[in-house]
Formats: structure tokens, C-alpha cells, sequence
């Protein structure tokens, strides 16, 4: 992890879809080097020892990009949420709509494709 990077506690609830985190020793013996993980699955429904849980995901690298799909087992208690320094928690506002439609409007009035433009 980079040292812009800080790694903040554990949030409420436990980890879920989409979440990135740092995955230590203190997670699970497995990591004596530790990972970072984006998890897609937590295996809410797979019975373990109490305190444990599996999860799947992506081992990622310091730039975000996926090196590896794996599945986990780990404490929950012992995972962490990296955040980098400064970061702002919530979605900034965006600003006004583009000039003759909506953002999700990709090629112009009803979503149409313009038509191609022929010689004569």
C-alpha cells in the first residue's frame, strides 16, 4: 500500500459488494503478505466457525487493476477499509445537465443514433 493511503477501522455490518479491502494477518494467518481485495460475494449463506466468513473477489494491485480472482476465508473483525488521505466520503454534486439531454442519453433526443450521412 502506498503511503498516501491510510487504513481506517472496520465498518459496521462487516464487508459487502464492492468494497476494497486490506486484508492482513489479523484477518487470517494465510496473509503473511498482506492484500489488497475487492470482494463481489460475501457467502453469507456457507456455514463456518463462528466468527468467519468466505469471500470472493479480486486480489488487486496498488493501481486498482485485478491480478487475481480468489475466494477467501477470513475474520471479519480483523479486515480493514483503505482510504486514501483526503479522500472525500461522499459523491461530489454534479453539475448541470449537457446541452440538449440527459447524461444518460448517449446519441441525442429519445436515445435515437443519428443517421448516416449519405452523398449524392
Amino acid at each position: 500500500m502506498s503511503a498516501a493511503a491510510a487504513v481506517v477501522e472496520p465498518a459496521p455490518g462487516g464487508p459487502r459488494c464492492g468494497d476494497l479491502l486490506h486484508v492482513t494477518r489479523n484477518a487470517s494467518v494465510q496473509f503473511v503478505r498482506p492484500i489488497l481485495f475487492r470482494v463481489i460475494r460475501v457467502h453469507e449463506d456457507w456455514h463456518t466457525y463462528h466468527g468467519w466468513l468466505w469471500l470472493d473477489g479480486y486480489e488487486v494491485d496498488a493501481k486498482g487493476a485485478a491480478v487475481a480472482r480468489r475466494s477467501i476465508y477470513v475474520r471479519p473483525a480483523g479486515l480493514r477499509w483503505p482510504t486514501r488521505a483526503g479522500a472525500r466520503r461522499q459523491r461530489p454534486p454534479s453539475g448541470p445537465a449537457p446541452p440538449g439531454g440527459r447524461r444518460d442519453q448517449p446519441f441525442g433526443p429519445a436515445g435515437r443514433r443519428p443517421a448516416p450521412h449519405r452523398s449524392a
